[in-house]
């Protein structure tokens, strides 16, 4: 729209001032993808098609017995174990590039646009991994009565009103994570690889909460003066918008997951991205397809926080 002319005259914005289309296009924004951060990849391997598996050995639980002299000893076979992820995944995209529009157009929308497929991929598994991986969590890392030793840490559990969902304030949401520290504690998890992925509203009460002196965290400046989160209680806190959510009745519940990177397995390969003339069109069909597979291989090493917004007292 050009300047505002008066009126009885005719604008010529439209007839005679050609319009000006900037030359960078406006940035995207993206969720931001965890799974590669939060999944152990080590065991990807080759793989080439829709419907591969990767199978992973594990180390066999070795007896320890009481000696006594005399008494002889025995002896046990180990048989080692395995862990099978399907490749039964997958995921595509596939636009069109009309090839006098592209010798007409100032930018490189074909590469703009096949770099944006990409990263709309990464959102989409994310999406899915956080969607499904809750369900696998070991029945001790999760609900009313959490723990595997103590049994007594209220992580919340479903309802139709959402009254049984954790709320969580700024005043217990430090506490709440430190709780989930002494889940996998319990479980004897080690403490290198701890994740723990929250939305973004639990990461303001995280910044608003007793955790803006820096003291706690060990950083020079609070998380509320720059932003960072870090690390707490030995989980690396990731923020991310696609942590799952349940609606019950009109309250929204989210199932924050939390665990170590040896619990969840990720392999995936990009197995075609092409570009190929389109036979009905005088255009380019650009192509991507993505082919992957994910697993809760460790449940034990895996919790669950089901929790809502908590008003302040």
């Amino acid at each position: 729209m050009g300047v505002a002319v008066d009126s009885g005259l005719t604008a010529l914005s439209n007839n005679y001032i050609p319009q000006i289309y900037a030359g960078k296009l406006l940035v995207k924004f993206y969720r931001s993808s965890v799974f590669g951060a939060i999944a152990s990849t080590e065991y990807e391997g080759e793989i080439k098609k829709y419907g591969d598996k990767v199978i992973i050995r594990t180390t066999p639980d070795i007896t320890i017995r009481d000696y006594t002299i005399g008494a002889g000893i025995t002896s046990e076979r180990l048989e080692p174990g395995k862990v099978e992820l399907d490749i039964d995944n997958a995921k595509y995209f596939n636009f069109g590039m009309n090839i006098v529009e592209e010798k007409q157009m100032d930018v490189n929308a074909v590469e703009k646009w096949s770099a944006d497929g990409a990263e709309q991929m990464k959102n989409a598994i994310d999406v899915s991994i956080l969607a499904n991986i809750y369900a696998d969590v070991a029945a001790a890392n999760k609900g009313a009565t959490a723990g595997a030793i103590s049994a007594n840490i209220n992580l919340g559990t479903t309802a139709a009103d959402g009254s049984n969902a954790v709320a969580i304030t700024k005043a217990n949401v430090i506490d709440k994570i430190v709780e989930c520290g002494q889940i996998l504690d319990e479980q004897d998890v080690p403490d290198t690889g701890r994740w723990i992925v929250i939305p973004a509203w639990m990461a303001t009460k995280l910044k608003t909460s007793d955790l803006k002196d820096a003291s706690i965290t060990g950083d020079g400046k609070s998380p509320l003066r720059n932003g960072r989160i870090g690390m707490i209680d030995r989980f690396e806190v990731f923020v991310s918008n696609n942590v799952a959510k349940t609606t019950e009745t009109a309250v929204a519940c989210f199932n924050v997951v939390f665990g170590v990177k040896q619990g969840l397995l990720f392999a995936s390969q990009f197995t075609e991205s092409r570009m190929v003339d389109d036979p009905k069109e005088f255009q380019k069909l650009i192509q991507g397809l993505q082919v992957y597979g994910y697993k809760v291989a460790k449940p034990d090493s895996l919790g669950l926080l089901y929790c809502k917004y908590g008003t302040e007292a």
